[in-house]
């Protein structure tokens, strides 16, 4: 008997630790073109091109690519763009996602079900299809392209219906309505049984929302190109592209470039990580 057992926790021990050497391997390949990009950003064009896999230059790490993205991307202003655009278009998605999501689970009636039913079939309708008709109506039509506000309620149309098919799932199998009872005993309307019962309890999936749309609206580069024309309103990802077509030889300078746009989101996710962990324990220990 001992000895099935040892020799059951020894291939245990081995398949565990061949995972983790694959889930290791795995992450490292992963990270290969983004370790070559932050390693060029330092270097002279000469050397990308003598040695772009080489940590160390043959006259060492140098700043002047990272001082010329900046310059020529106009970087603060177009940092302040995406931070603008980014934040509200998430913060208006949250709030309306799970306000909609909520009503349609707990209000059982055949409008809410249609409802529900076309946000979700939406999703299956490609950006790409319906791009040109939007930019012709809104831009043709109505002349209100050129404008963040209308990159904004882009951004949150088309990010609803991902938001609340999620928001709706986790609410229907995850909030008891036991807990929105005695709110209503207590003498609490629908709003404040929402904001102070409901939504506390969706902060697991709201991290999660967060971090998604987060990452959709900062990265965009399509739709902002679609809207957004003047210099003085561009955001990052368009501003880059902009820095690429005037410097497109100057290698240093357009991994600089990269570094600059990437370098936001992923200190963002990094100091909201814990959060979100923190937040699904939460969850989980409250339900």
């Amino acid at each position: 008997m001992n000895g099935r057992k040892k020799i059951g926790g020894t291939k245990r021990v081995a398949i565990d630790l061949f995972l983790f050497i694959s889930m290791i391997a795995a992450f490292a390949f992963y990270m290969v073109p983004f370790v070559l990009i932050v390693l060029n950003s330092f270097k002279y064009k000469r050397d990308i091109i003598k040695s772009p896999f080489s940590f160390l230059a043959e006259k060492g790490f140098m700043l002047d690519n990272y001082k010329a993205a900046f310059d020529k991307m106009n970087y603060l202003r177009s940092f302040g763009n995406s931070f603008m655009v980014t934040g509200l278009s998430t913060l208006i998605v949250i709030i309306l996602a799970s306000m909609t999501a909520y009503y349609f689970v707990r209000s059982k009636n055949r409008i809410s079900t249609i409802c529900f039913s076309l946000m979700a079939v939406s999703m299956i309708i490609p950006f790409q299809a319906i791009m040109i008709p939007l930019v012709s109506i809104y831009g043709a039509k109505l002349h209100m392209l050129n404008s963040r506000f209308t990159l904004v309620f882009f951004h949150v149309g088309f990010a609803m219906s991902m938001s609340v098919f999620i928001y709706q799932g986790f609410i229907k199998s995850s909030i008891p309505i036991s807990l929105e009872e005695a709110a209503y005993l207590d003498g609490c309307g629908k709003l404040q049984t929402f904001f102070k019962v409901v939504f506390p309890l969706l902060k697991p999936i709201t991290s999660t929302l967060v971090i998604l749309n987060v990452l959709a609206f900062w990265n965009d580069y399509l739709l902002p190109s679609l809207v957004l024309g003047k210099k003085e309103i561009m955001t990052l990802p368009l501003s880059t592209y902009a820095f690429y077509g005037t410097y497109s030889a100057d290698y240093g300078a357009i991994m600089a470039s990269l570094v600059l746009t990437v370098a936001p989101i992923l200190i963002l996710y990094l100091f909201l990580q814990k959060y979100i962990i923190s937040g699904v324990v939460a969850g989980a220990v409250k339900l």
